[in-house]
């Protein structure tokens, strides 16, 4: 019955979530568990459960009497996988990419040089391993082997460099690195330029060159900066 359960609000939440993380509702707009109930014809239960997960999120604040209320986007629990995965699969996505490799700009270079200074010795030079088995993936056109060592690369670093923070982050960067290859904005073959920098962060994090590891990191999120302005739809434009 708990996994019926389950199912049942994940199919709430496959509809509602979206909807509100694309702003198909204004702010405050307001539901009722009995209108969920009818709306999705599941039981009381169910229909709580979901709201839950939206209220872990911060995307609904929920409140007896007054029902369940859309809550401003500047509230929202912006970090949380499941609702990036949402606002990717919406008109916004362009948008939430770009605000996602702003923010590994900001994060990830740092994250290199520190993995170059403190990390351990033998992680480092396994980050090299990886590095190069990402240039043979990429260079056979294997984007499913190659987006799986990307994510593993870019997550060490982050665990690497010996900040809790920065480790903290490493799935939000795994889903710029998910929603580039799901929506097929990535290339048939990564750019060799891009491989070649990935290779140049994890031979200078083994040799312990922090200034060049974080010029290489900070090369490779300029890169996928200017990549993701190239394969933008043409009318494509930040929203307000």
């Amino acid at each position: 019955m708990a996994t019926d359960h389950r199912t049942l609000h994940n199919r709430v939440l496959a509809v509602l979530g979206p909807a509100i993380a694309g702003d198909e509702y204004a702010v405050g707009h307001t539901f009722t568990l009995q209108g969920l109930e009818q709306d999705f014809g599941v039981s009381r239960t169910v229909a709580r459960e979901a709201v839950r997960v939206m209220e872990s999120m911060r995307l609904v604040v929920s409140r007896p009497r007054t029902g369940i209320r859309v809550r401003p986007r500047r509230e929202w629990n912006i970090f949380d996988p499941q609702l990036i995965r949402w606002r990717l699969a919406g008109d916004g996505r362009m948008d939430q990419l770009r605000s996602l490799n702003e923010l590994r700009a900001a994060v990830e270079p740092a994250a290199a040089a520190l993995s170059a200074r403190h990390g351990d010795a033998e992680e480092r030079a396994r980050l090299a391993v990886v590095a190069e088995q990402m240039a043979a993936t990429g260079r056979a056109g294997d984007l499913e082997a190659f987006l799986e060592l990307d994510i593993a690369f870019h997550r060490r670093i982050l665990e690497l460099s010996g900040n809790e923070m920065f480790a903290g982050l490493a799935q939000v960067v795994a889903e710029v690195l998910v929603g580039r290859t799901s929506y097929h904005l990535m290339p048939l073959t990564p750019r060799p330029e891009a491989l070649r920098l990935h290779l140049a962060v994890a031979q200078a994090i083994r040799d312990g060159l922090p200034d060049v590891a974080e010029a290489a990191m900070r090369s490779i999120v300029t890169e996928v900066s200017t990549a993701l302005e190239d394969d933008a739809p043409p009318n494509d434009a930040p929203s307000a």
